[in-house]
C-alpha cells in the first residue's frame, strides 16, 4: 500500500510540475531557446528532481521542449507559425463544433451561455480583460461539450490551451473587445435558435476575426 501511495504522490507532483512549466512556456515566462534546469525547477517548486524529470519528458512528447544530449532541455515554445496553424485548424473544427452544438445543446448549457453573454457585456464596458478571458474560455468549452464529441472536445481544448496567451492579449485590446463580444452574441443567438449553418458561419467569422487581429 505504501508503494501505491508513493506512486500516486509522484504522479500528482509530476502533474503539478508539468502544468506549471507548460503554462510558463505558453505564457512566455520560459522563452524559445531557454534551458530548463532540473535542479532549479525542483528548488523553485519544492519537489525532488524525479517529478521534474518526468514532467519534462511529457513536455517533450508535446513538442514544447527538446532534450539535447550533453546539453540539457531547451524550450521550443509556440512559434508564430504554430499559432497560424492552430487558428487554421480551429477555423475548421470550431465551425463543426458549433454546427453540432446547435443540434445537441441542452437547455442548461444555453442558460449558462446566456449568463456568460450578460457578464461579457458588463466586463466589456469595464474593459476587464481578466474576467473576459475566463468567460471566453468557458463559452467555447460549453460549445465543445454541447457538440457531444469527446474527440473533438479534446483536440479543441488542447488547441485553446496552446494559444492561451495570444487569446488573452487580444482581449486586452480596446478595439477588439467590443467586436469580440458582438461575435459571441451572434454565435449564442444562432445556437439558441438551433440554426446550425448560422452557428457554424458565425463561429468561423469569429475565429477569422480573432486571427486577423495583430495581437491574437
Amino acid at each position: 500500500m505504501d508503494n501505491l501511495h508513493e506512486t500516486q504522490d509522484n504522479r500528482s507532483l509530476t502533474s503539478r510540475v508539468f502544468k506549471y512549466v507548460r503554462l510558463g512556456i505558453i505564457e512566455g515566462r520560459y522563452k524559445s531557446g531557454d534551458y530548463l534546469i532540473e535542479t532549479r525547477l525542483a528548488n523553485e517548486l519544492g519537489v525532488s528532481r524525479t517529478p521534474v524529470r518526468e514532467a519534462l519528458r511529457q513536455l517533450e512528447l508535446e513538442d514544447l521542449v527538446e532534450c539535447i544530449p550533453n546539453r540539457g532541455v531547451v524550450v521550443k515554445g509556440i512559434s508564430s507559425e504554430d499559432i497560424d496553424d492552430i487558428y487554421t485548424i480551429r477555423l475548421q473544427l470550431e465551425g463543426l463544433a458549433a454546427y453540432w452544438a446547435s443540434q445537441r445543446i441542452k437547455q442548461t448549457q444555453l442558460n449558462r451561455l446566456e449568463e456568460i453573454i450578460e457578464l461579457m457585456e458588463l466586463y466589456t464596458r469595464r474593459n476587464d480583460s481578466t474576467n473576459l478571458a475566463r468567460l471566453d474560455t468557458e463559452f467555447h468549452e460549453i460549445i465543445f461539450t454541447a457538440a457531444n464529441s469527446r474527440s473533438l472536445k479534446h483536440i479543441l481544448v488542447w488547441l485553446h490551451q496552446n494559444i492561451q496567451y495570444a487569446r488573452q492579449s487580444s482581449l486586452m485590446s480596446p478595439s477588439r473587445t467590443p467586436k469580440s463580444f458582438e461575435e459571441h452574441k451572434l454565435i449564442f443567438t444562432a445556437l439558441e435558435a438551433g440554426e446550425a449553418d448560422l452557428a457554424k458561419t458565425y463561429m468561423e467569422k469569429h475565429i477569422t476575426a480573432a486571427h486577423s487581429h495583430p495581437e491574437e
